[in-house]
């Protein structure tokens, strides 16, 4: 009679019970790698992805290209070095931002366009 202590059940020790244990057993790992090729190729490897699109974006910067940083600014670089890049914005205008920021370059002639 009581309620909320469940009862222990012994464990059967013929063949049908410990093969099915094993069988449980295998299906446990089989879903564990599903699950983890499923995480690999949904998640994991779409970033590696960027990621080196994104390095090379940022390793072929040279000075001319029009690019847009992550906050949204366009200008055209002006100078590169190893850690930042300067960008004018105007003619007078000259902001330096991490290479990081840069998120990606636009094809040649779209700050005119923007001008207009």
């Amino acid at each position: 009679m009581n309620f909320f202590i469940s009862s222990a059940y012994a464990q059967a020790t013929n063949g049908v019970a410990a093969s099915g244990g094993e069988a449980n057993n295998i299906m446990t790992w089989v879903f564990l790698i599903g699950f983890m090729v499923i995480f690999y190729f949904l998640i994991l490897r779409p970033q590696q992805k960027r990621t080196k699109e994104h390095r090379n974006l940022l390793g072929n910067l040279q000075t001319g290209d029009e690019v847009v940083t992550s906050g949204g600014i366009v200008g055209k670089v002006a100078k590169v070095t190893d850690e930042f890049v300067v960008l004018a914005i105007t003619e007078s205008v000259q902001l330096k931002f991490q290479k990081a920021a840069i998120v990606a370059t636009l094809p040649k002639g779209t700050l005119k366009a923007l001008d207009e």
